[in-house]
């Protein structure tokens, strides 16, 4: 099969972009071909492309693009000059241009949404008067029109019924999936501290995710404070760039004297971000949404105890492996189970222990990535 991929591929854009890197790995070995048509605005930065993969950047088209999401007149003539080369195109996310394309140019490639939890509560209410406008125009239409809407959980499975109203029959659960060699060999203990001053004896708690108000920065900034004031040599990492909540963050941090508590490091990246989970304590994410959160499988693939929400899109299997605490979306909450993690070492090296097993056990790239082209040949047109 020919594969065409459409994504903003860039670092920023985080989970979605690593999806697609592990998933091509992987079928590539099988014979497959993998293109990434990827909208871009000058500057980003692009994602790793796998060997033997090919990356189509297309400008996003201003000042559109500032108002409907990854619009791109270079990506739609791409689609119409090539299209029809293609068995599978398969369109990471909804909202936005790169998701509506495909349905405008006459092909017969199987037409593949993912989701990525953008159709949970919280996500349908953030720029509410926006999706209502694409659902009015095409949105619900073109989900009835695919051939196949990937969904990693049962939470999505009745998000997509809320929206559309019925279920779809083109409709299939495939998790997402880690590449587990990566994270099971991390960089030495102790770089990461050094880079950032951070002595032996301080206690790192690591939040890797862009800075956004959906990623539950307002409840773990009035955690943290709850924390460090019973445990003064604890630390809280902000590794990710800012989406839109980094002037709240300082502020909070300048309005409570925390400049030595709270470091924003900016966006990690290959060796860094793993330099950061070696060095890690404890991971944090209390998001209110999530698709199928990448950044907590990789805390987990790396023995790294954490601390979410239901929200980051296997809610289930954490619950069901006892493998993190779950945390409710309230501070208290949040404050809890740090404190519960970082003062009770025996917890912390158990739900540590249970996450590795279970993501091993359900998420490794090879299973899913064979579920996922299984899922593509059922619906694959004669």
């Amino acid at each position: 099969m020919r594969i065409l991929n459409i994504c903003a591929y860039t670092w920023a854009i985080g989970g979605p972009a690593r999806i697609i890197y592990d998933h091509t790995t992987e079928v590539l070995k099988q014979g497959h071909q993998v293109d990434i048509l990827s909208p871009m605005t000058p500057g980003e930065k692009s994602y790793p492309v796998p060997q033997g993969a090919r990356l189509i950047e297309c400008a996003r088209t201003t000042p559109i693009s500032n108002y409907y999401r990854e619009f791109s007149v270079e990506m739609y003539r791409y689609l119409k000059a090539n299209i029809s080369q293609y068995d599978v195109i398969h369109m990471h996310g909804i909202w936005h241009f790169g998701s509506l394309a495909p349905f405008l140019i006459p092909n017969k490639a199987v037409l593949v949404i993912t989701i990525h939890g953008l159709l949970d509560h919280w996500a349908v209410e953030h720029s509410k008067w926006k999706k209502k406008l694409v659902t009015i125009l095409y949105q619900k239409r073109l989900l009835g029109k695919a051939d196949l809407i990937q969904i990693n959980n049962t939470d999505e499975e009745q998000d997509v019924i809320r929206y559309l109203g019925y279920r779809p029959k083109n409709m299939a659960i495939v998790p997402n999936g880690m590449k587990l060699s990566e994270y099971t060999q991390l960089p030495a203990k102790g770089i990461f501290r050094q880079k950032y001053n951070i002595s032996p004896e301080q206690q790192v708690i690591l939040f890797m995710g862009r800075l956004n108000i959906k990623k539950g920065l307002d409840l773990l900034l009035p955690a943290f404070l709850k924390v460090y004031q019973q445990i003064p040599n604890a630390i809280l990492i902000l590794a990710g760039p800012d989406d839109g909540y980094q002037r709240e963050t300082e502020e909070f941090i300048e309005k409570n004297k925390l400049h030595n508590r709270v470091k924003l490091v900016g966006m990690l990246t290959d060796s860094d971000k793993k330099e950061a989970l070696a060095d890690a304590d404890l991971f944090v994410l209390p998001s209110y949404s999530e698709g199928f959160s990448i950044a907590v499988l990789e805390a987990m693939t790396s023995g790294v105890p954490a601390l979410v929400s239901d929200r980051v899109g296997f809610g289930d299997y954490i619950k069901k492996h006892n493998a993190a605490f779950l945390t409710a979306l309230k501070p208290e909450s949040v404050a809890e189970g740090l404190l519960k993690i970082l003062q009770d070492s025996s917890y912390a090296r158990l739900i540590a222990n249970n996450a590795y097993n279970m993501v091993v056990e359900n998420f490794d790239i090879k299973v899913v990535a064979n579920q996922l082209l299984e899922e593509y040949k059922k619906v694959k047109k004669i």
